[in-house]
């Protein structure tokens, strides 16, 4: 990957690669659920315990192969385990939870003491062959890429890295495990030739999206996986009633949901818990990460971090939500409006160039243009509170902490400084006054002072 950051803590769609494949693991409902760390384990330990602290970790201390590092992981758990052992690959992020249930079906079903997942891929250069028995079609062994001739390099279904065993043949199997191949390391691959020998029933099951086995390998291949599974959620999303205009320019992360007849134009990425109401519109050109949207709420060209709009609210063009922003029922948030911290009430309006931060404002209640909530002194941040039914001034400046009342007005160019008792009028500006001549004089010759000449001799002449 070429990064100071683990392979498989690289992320696509929300989720790091590990995660995706223990979302896919724990749809199973395994007993236990235990996760080989070798490289960067102290990286990927946190990261473990941060979204599913239900895991357990076993460490390989040296990379001696698959076989090693699923020996390790039945260490933790004591050695043999009775049932089912999944074994599954931390770098494969399209792979879902329905073919683990598949394989699993499958080797319970035919009894197997190992059931392989494989595919027919297009180009299996690099893969494991499966080797079949030419009359009954049953697995034989698998070959690694390496140590493949040429007539089994020409085979193209593969061994996924994903399997199913039979727990207390498996542990038994390992111990027979030789490193007499290329890489000198314990292959969990020799356990099927292994199994077959000693009589038991080796067995497959073939996924239908060769796709979903597909590893990550470098950041090529982390961007093909973002793609297909991007659409894989888009198409999801299509046919539970969401349109989606161009999904090819449209992101999505996992973990967003939406509700029928949102609508999602071009340009629009949803991160995080993102939610789209019933009838939402969004887009184009947003970026809403763990952002709530209200039914029939429509949001245009915006950035929006940890925030609500409320049921047919509207938000922007060019409007930015910062952690803390609530918008009411049928409010707006216009253009080149920013806001952080601040619960707006239900139909008030902050329709442009405006900064309204740690604010609370009631219900019905329009902030003129260019208005700033003057919430930090440099050192504390302070709490601006503007009531219901008012009307604010264009270019008023609020200096918290200070509150006006319900049904108050203030005059444009106020700073306002102090409380305002409901029901008032508040001016605080310095009153006009008028220089005549200054510009003659002070700027003489000037295109100024000859279009204030002219405009004295029209006056003069109308008079």
């Amino acid at each position: 990957m070429k990064s100071a950051t683990p392979k498989v803590l690289h992320q696509i769609c929300g989720r790091s690669l590990v995660g995706h494949v223990l979302a896919a693991a724990r749809e199973l409902d395994p007993e236990n659920l235990v996760v080989v760390v070798g490289h960067a384990r102290e990286q990927v330990g946190a990261h473990l315990a941060e979204i599913d602290p239900g895991v357990r970790t076993a460490v390989q201390e040296e990379q001696n192969g698959t076989g090693h590092a699923v020996r390790i992981a039945l260490e933790q758990l004591g050695g043999a385990v009775d049932g089912t052992v999944v074994v599954v690959c931390g770098d494969t992020p399209l792979l879902t939870g329905a073919t683990l249930r598949q394989l699993a079906a499958t080797h319970t079903g035919d009894a197997n003491a190992v059931t392989v997942l494989t595919a027919e891929v297009p180009d299996a250069t690099g893969y494991g062959r499966i080797v079949r028995d030419g009359t009954t079609g049953a697995v034989t062994e698998i070959v690694e890429h390496k140590d493949a001739t040429d007539a089994q390099r020409a085979i193209r279904e593969i061994n996924s890295g994903v399997f199913a065993f039979d727990g207390q043949l498996l542990a038994e199997a390992l111990k027979k495990v030789r490193t007499d191949n290329s890489q000198g390391e314990e292959y969990l691959t020799d356990v099927l030739g292994i199994l077959r020998e000693a009589g038991h029933r080796v067995g497959a099951s073939v996924t239908g999206d060769h796709r979903e086995i597909a590893g990550i390998n470098n950041r090529v291949q982390l961007s093909e996986a973002r793609r297909i599974l991007n659409d894989r959620l888009l198409t999801e999303a299509m046919l539970a009633g969401v349109t989606v205009i161009d999904p090819a320019t449209t992101w999505v992360d996992v973990t967003v949901t939406f509700e029928q007849d949102a609508v999602v134009h071009p340009g629009t990425q949803l991160h995080g818990s993102t939610h789209l109401g019933e009838g939402a519109e969004v887009g184009p050109n947003c970026r809403l990460t763990d952002t709530a949207v209200g039914a029939g709420a429509r949001v245009d060209n915006t950035v929006a971090y940890s925030s609500e709009v409320g049921a047919g609210a509207s938000v922007g063009p060019y409007a930015y939500l910062r952690p803390g922003t609530r918008l009411g029922t049928k409010g707006k948030i216009g253009t080149y409006v920013e806001t952080k911290n601040a619960s707006i009430g239900e139909g008030t309006k902050i329709p442009h160039l405006s900064y309204v931060g740690d604010a609370t404002i009631g219900e019905y209640t329009n902030i003129g243009a260019a208005s700033v909530f003057v919430n930090y002194d440099g050192q504390e941040k302070h709490h601006t509170t503007v009531g219901s039914h008012c009307r604010t001034g264009s270019d008023n400046m609020f200096v918290a902490p200070v509150t006006v009342g319900d049904g108050s007005y203030t005059a444009a160019g106020s700073v306002i400084t102090k409380d305002v008792p409901p029901g008032s009028l508040a001016v605080a500006r310095g009153q006009q006054r008028n220089i005549e001549g200054w510009v003659a004089r002070k700027r003489p010759g000037s295109a100024a002072a000859k279009a204030a000449e002219a405009a004295s001799r029209q006056v003069e002449s109308e008079d």
